[in-house]
């Protein structure tokens, strides 16, 4: 008698728990009208052999208590959401670009009726376009909140490369290259507001 019902149940549990898996990774979050913890982000770019066609970015935000999300179906995993937010960067006097980021950009709010889902920033990153490469240095919450710049740097070779299609997350030290004088550096700061 088991036997017959194992085909029967599965696709029913199955199906029942389709709607909880469904929410979890597909939950908008909405913005939360009086964000106020605003950051100036600013990008430097010291010593590129060239110009870039395109700068903008990306800040990626996510629940940081996954507590407040329903298991998925099956394997029992919790799936935390997360949102990309662009971010346009406008040229600044200095000769760098600048962003306006909200750290408290998403609503805390009872997404699944588990709790209060808290969202928080988990970093920023600047693409700055040449050719087909997407030289892409990111700055986390740490180092934003503790006020400490971050910098890449760059290989030249990679910049003059710009026909094969990447992205460069650059390194943190000009060491790390075969010819440390031919790097450029992009440094990503931070101040509140």
């Amino acid at each position: 008698m088991t036997r017959r019902l194992v085909p029967y149940v599965l696709p029913l549990l199955a199906a029942l728990s389709a709607p909880a898996c469904a929410l979890a990774a597909n939950v908008v979050a909405q913005p939360d009208p009086q964000a106020r913890q605003r950051v100036d982000l600013s990008v430097r770019i010291e010593g590129a052999p060239g110009p870039f066609e395109r700068i903008d970015g990306h800040a990626d935000y996510r629940v940081e208590n996954p507590d407040c999300v329903p298991l998925t179906a099956v394997t029992g995993a919790t799936v935390v959401p997360e949102q990309r937010v662009p971010v346009a960067f406008e040229p600044a006097a200095d000769g760098g670009y600048r962003a306006e980021i909200l750290l408290d950009r998403f609503r805390d709010e009872d997404y699944y009726g588990q709790g209060v889902c808290h969202w928080a920033l988990v970093g920023v990153a600047a693409d700055l376009r040449h050719g087909q490469v997407d030289f892409s240095p990111a700055i986390h919450l740490a180092d934003i909140a503790a006020g400490r710049d971050v910098v890449k740097h760059f290989s030249n070779k990679s910049y003059a490369n710009a026909g094969n299609a990447r992205i460069d997350i650059g390194a943190d030290s000009a060491s790390a290259f075969n010819d440390p004088q031919a790097t450029f550096r992009i440094r990503l700061h931070a101040a509140a507001r």
